[in-house]
């Protein structure tokens, strides 16, 4: 079970922030919000075996402000509840912290800040928001009223969809030549055409790019990247390869040393959000041909079955590099950890 699913059970409302990361909303008649924390805390170690932090305030804002005491501060067992802290105490800690540890506040801005003579949490609180304003933007000016507990950042209880997908890699060897570049685009295509179908979408806009490399002194760096429009929104893989091949090999230069390549899908929309006539469908969709490569592919490995060029029987020597790829302790067999007792 994923944390974010886990922890949505104990929340009348959830918004997934991140891979990691959720905003919940507690319901009082549960009880206490640090016991409730806690209650949170203790089911994700038991059935992930992670540990985690749970901040509790009244915006998003100072959540995250929780979340950061609630890691510092070993005593309060992983749980911070910014309205069962002693005011004065929260005044100090705010006044410790600098401007750039807030959520949404990087350096660039801080810095900015900083010539104001904003220079910790507690001064940027205190600070004219209209004045913020009119310096900044709208944006900052929420972070202002937020850290003085009123909300201004909207929930989103469910994401946005996608605007755009893309599937880029960087290569362990540079690729030469239309053919092999070819074999590339064929393979990322697939692979994009059975994501979209894994997320229930489809594209209506394709964008195949490939570029050199700008740190090479002996080779002109150079980029090519054509757009293709599909003739209905699809995720076939089967168009989708045959339009990123044919349109790399009018591109690309062939003594140019390529060292990365993608795919970018664009117009993405729900599957069957839009009637298509059964005449303009293709027989490859009515099939889920797509849908079909992505499970296979999933349980069995990304070699096991492909289209044309990408039906490989092992991995090309231009496979995307990869010397500094974490471990995946968690996810494969083959990298679990030994450990010796002595």
């Amino acid at each position: 079970m994923l944390p974010v699913e886990l922890l949505g059970r104990y929340a009348a409302w959830q918004e997934v922030y991140s891979i990691d990361e959720s905003f919940l909303g507690l319901d009082a008649r549960r009880g206490a919000y640090v016991d409730q924390g806690r209650v949170i805390r203790t089911a994700v170690a038991r059935h992930t075996g992670l540990p985690v932090c749970v901040g509790i305030a009244r915006t998003k804002t100072l959540a995250k402000f929780a979340n950061r005491i609630a890691k510092r501060n070993r005593h309060l067992g992983g749980v911070c509840d910014l309205e069962a802290m002693p005011a004065g105490h929260v005044d100090a800690i705010m006044a410790r912290v600098p401007v750039t540890g807030l959520w949404g506040i990087a350096s660039r801005l801080g810095k900015r800040l900083n010539l104001m003579g904003i220079e910790t949490v507690a001064q940027l609180r205190d600070a004219d928001p209209v004045l913020i304003r009119d310096r900044f933007n709208v944006v900052v000016m929420r972070t202002v009223l937020e850290l003085r507990g009123i909300p201004c950042i909207e929930l989103e209880p469910v994401r946005p969809d996608k605007q755009q997908m893309i599937f880029s890699r960087s290569f362990s060897t540079p690729v030469l030549g239309a053919e092999r570049m070819a074999q590339v685009m064929g393979l990322y295509a697939q692979q994009a055409a059975a994501r979209l179908a894994k997320e229930h979408q489809v594209a209506k806009i394709m964008t195949v790019f490939a570029s050199t490399s700008r740190f090479r002194n002996d080779v002109v760096s150079s980029i090519v990247s054509t757009t293709v429009r599909m003739p209905n929104p699809t995720a076939d893989p089967v168009l989708m390869s045959k339009a990123a091949i044919e349109t790399i090999r009018a591109r690309v230069v062939d003594d140019a040393p390529y060292v990365k390549a993608g795919v970018m899908l664009t117009g993405l929309e729900p599957a069957g959000a839009a009637p298509v006539f059964d005449e303009f469908v293709s027989v490859h969709e009515h099939r889920n041909i797509g849908a079909l490569i992505g499970e296979v592919t999933t349980r069995f490995g990304t070699h096991t079955i492909g289209l044309g060029r990408a039906g490989l029987t092992r991995p090309p020597e231009w496979t995307m590099k990869r010397e500094r790829m974490s471990p995946r302790y968690t996810t494969h067999w083959q990298e679990l950890l030994t450990v010796q007792a002595r």
